[in-house]
């Protein structure tokens, strides 16, 4: 799902938003997760999972074109662990058409 398609769920959803409020609202929304993510905060979201900030420490590297090593610098980077209500969704779901012929 893109973000302009749970823009217009979320209108079609809740009629009483325009797609303009619809919009505003998730803009502010994920707004706030990544300030809280940029700050170090941990965000929890019950039954869906949570995101935090984990630091990845500076390694080296190959290029694959030259094979020559490059140092990669350390960061922090977004981690997302789903929760135990979105695990047992998912596994109960029937697979995608394309995932089926992929693994038969």
């Amino acid at each position: 799902m893109t973000r302009s398609e749970l823009i217009d769920r979320l209108a079609q959803r809740f009629p009483q938003l325009v797609v303009k409020d619809a919009e505003e609202a998730v803009k502010v929304m994920l707004g706030a997760m990544t300030d809280a993510l940029i700050q170090g905060s941990r965000i929890e979201i019950r039954g869906f999972g949570s995101f935090s900030r984990n630091y990845r420490p500076p390694r080296v590297g190959r290029n694959p074109k030259s094979g020559e090593t490059v140092l990669v610098p350390g960061k922090h980077v977004p981690h997302f662990k789903s929760g135990k209500e979105l695990r047992e969704r998912v596994d109960v779901a029937p697979a995608p058409a394309a995932s089926r012929k992929k693994a038969a």
